[in-house]
């Protein structure tokens, strides 16, 4: 597997050695042995989650609060998606700022993003599968949505596509509401 840190370097791409032949193809999704080597250790995943979502869909930007934060490895194993991650990580040189990449099951790239990130993703083909493993189970008590237009944390969203919220993902908040005691950079 082959890892590239991103421009927040705590947020790494993870691209998988396929084997092809005429039967088929095999690659490895996962190996905890070579996660920790690649991102310099291994964090324990509690929870598998797997969302469907049409063309347009955007879910997101999500996190939990500390001491519940989520890390996420997440890929997409059918369709497209657009996924971004949101520096929140109080006193962070980035904090406010995103990273992006194009997942899909043509890719097979994962994007792990550790605790301290928001999330989210929009599915660009109908009946995207998204797929991810958490390290901390689901809290909604502790869960919050950072508002996927605000206009401080500026992500570039696919053009093209009006975005469909769940009802919960139109209330999200702005990231200076949030973290009122910090600026972002």
């Amino acid at each position: 597997m082959k890892a590239t840190r991103l421009a927040i370097p705590d947020v790494v791409m993870l691209e998988p050695q396929m084997f092809s032949d005429q039967r088929g193809a095999f690659f490895e999704s996962f190996n905890a042995r070579s996660f920790a080597d690649l991102v310099g250790y291994l964090p324990e995943f509690v929870q598998d989650n797997h969302s469907i979502s049409a063309r347009g869909v955007l879910r997101g930007l999500h996190f939990q609060l500390p001491p519940l934060a989520q890390g996420k490895l997440v890929r997409v194993v059918r369709g497209e998606a657009f996924d971004v991650a949101v520096d929140i990580r109080p006193g962070s040189p980035s904090f406010g700022r995103w990273v992006a990449e194009m997942l899909s099951a043509d890719n097979r790239r994962q994007l792990w993003i550790p605790e301290g990130f928001a999330h989210g993703f929009m599915a660009l083909r109908d009946d995207t599968e998204f797929l991810y493993k958490t390290t901390r189970f689901y809290d909604p008590a502790s869960e919050r949505c950072i508002a996927w237009n605000d206009p401080t944390v500026a992500v570039r969203w696919p053009e093209g596509l009006a975005p469909q919220l769940s009802p919960k993902d139109e209330q999200g908040r702005s990231l200076r509401a949030l973290f009122p005691a910090y600026e972002p950079v």
